[in-house]
């Protein structure tokens, strides 16, 4: 099902996490205390806008790192009803696409409620003191890169690693719905 991000508002501190990572290791909000920009992506494995999108976000931590930008993606769909998507899938995937940011785990959907994530991917930005500055698309054409007229993420990191404003309208993010379990 198609869903779009919900647009958390601009200023809302980022909701903290403990998370484990596909890498063995835990990750905190903390855990990104150096970076300038944090980039919190909920994403997922079998969502065909995620996986589109997936090389941008590879490309995005490969040319903003050295600008102190840091990426991390959080999995929260139910991995019940989506097997794809469960742990071992995520440890699959970030090692057979060689993810250059942390992939998280939020098993308990808790984290994803918090941010009030509703898409894969649905992404926010983050400053330095951890207020939110962006929750939109990544781009115009997520179906093809090559036809990308409005790359807005990394306009939005170019402007707030410059410490301006956005200067344009943001348009929320576009995927698959989170796979929220049964309650």
């Amino acid at each position: 099902m198609v869903a779009y991000s919900k647009g958390m508002p601009t200023g809302t501190p980022a909701p903290a996490f403990s998370l484990p990572g596909v890498d063995g290791k835990t990750y905190s909000l903390d855990s990104f205390r150096d970076a300038k920009l944090l980039v919190v992506i909920f994403t997922c494995n079998h969502c065909p806008y995620a996986q589109a999108l997936e090389p941008r976000f590879i490309e995005l931590q490969r040319d903003y790192a050295a600008a102190g930008v840091q990426l991390v993606a959080i999995c929260s769909n139910d991995a019940k009803a989506y097997p794809d998507d469960d742990f071992a899938g995520m440890q699959a995937r970030a090692r057979e696409h060689a993810w250059n940011f942390p992939y998280l785990h939020d098993e308990s959907q808790a984290v994803a409620r918090a941010y009030d994530a509703a898409c894969t991917p649905d992404i926010f930005v983050f400053d330095a003191q951890r207020k939110l500055r962006y929750n939109g698309r990544c781009d115009d054409n997520w179906k093809e890169p090559a036809k990308v007229q409005k790359p807005e993420l990394r306009r939005a990191l170019d402007l707030l690693l410059q410490g301006q404003p956005l200067d344009f309208a943001v348009t929320p993010a576009l995927g698959c719905s989170i796979k929220w379990r049964a309650p």
